[in-house]
């Protein structure tokens, strides 16, 4: 069942997804050479205490996962592209990271991610990352009022296919607002003006995520971190959005680069 949100809820929704982006964003410029996913998960946990905030991932336990999970973020490295658990590695040159985290304030919900590189990058890891953001930025542009959610994946595809990348839809953006995950799924890949009508106040998820040379994946043997089959990088980016009649809301966008982290009481720039 799909659960339209009305202007007050959204607004409600914006509240989480403000923080999500602020702190996504400092998680970003924590991640370095040298230091230990564990410590970004640590400094995540920190800040989500402080803020009063509930993870979404701690104590998941979904069909596909060997749950339940705890941790409040999923980093996947190099060639890990979704649901990584943080464990015991420390970062290294040229390390691509993927973070993603989802939160909830006061009972609603919202979910980001985004893919970095620590250290010096390889400018084809920059271009998959580039890619990711890119089908993204599309695929919110085509999540107009009175569309089809047909048009949002046809976006993504699209752009996904101009770099050169395939595209798995094993996994894709989903519904989100009281819980973490609502229908719909929002596949990366599909057709223009097929599918169910955008109606105002559907909120979703959307989520490209490639991998560098295939479109295949495989499990670790912790039944969570996915990574791609034959082991090329991989990269991911998600934004929280509303359907509005004026257009579509992103309600996790983060602060713009160069921005101070928000601490208690601090205002933050929305890019």
């Amino acid at each position: 069942m799909i659960e339209l949100k009305s202007a007050e809820e959204i607004g409600r929704m914006a509240v989480a997804g403000r923080f999500v982006g602020e702190l996504l964003a400092e998680l970003g410029g924590v991640a370095a050479v040298g230091v230990n996913l564990m410590d970004i998960e640590h400094h995540a946990r920190r800040r989500i205490k402080e803020r009063g905030a509930e993870s979404c991932y701690w104590d998941y336990a979904p069909s596909f996962g060997r749950g339940p999970f705890r941790n409040v973020l999923c980093l996947s490295v190099n060639d890990a592209v979704l649901h990584g658990l943080p464990h015991d590695y420390v970062l290294r040159d040229g390390d691509l990271v993927s973070i993603d985290m989802a939160l909830g304030i006061d009972g609603w919900v919202a979910d980001s991610a985004l893919s970095v590189v620590v250290g010096t990058p390889d400018p084809e890891d920059l271009k998959l990352i580039e890619a990711t953001e890119v089908a993204l930025e599309a695929g919110i542009t085509a999540a107009q009022a009175d569309g089809r959610l047909g048009d949002i994946s046809a976006a993504i595809g699209e752009v996904a296919h101009s770099y050169g990348y395939r595209v798995n839809n094993e996994f894709g953006g989903h519904g989100i607002g009281r819980t973490m995950h609502e229908a719909p799924h929002v596949a990366n890949s599909g057709r223009p003006r097929r599918g169910m009508k955008l109606d105002p106040g559907l909120t979703i998820a959307i989520e490209p995520w490639l991998c560098r040379t295939t479109d295949k994946i495989r499990y670790d043997d912790d039944g969570w971190t996915i990574r791609s089959a034959d082991g090329s990088r991989t990269a991911h980016s998600e934004h929280t959005i509303a359907v509005t009649a004026s257009g579509p809301q992103v309600l996790t966008r983060r602060p713009a680069r160069g921005t101070a982290p928000a601490g208690p009481g601090r205002k933050v720039a929305q890019s």
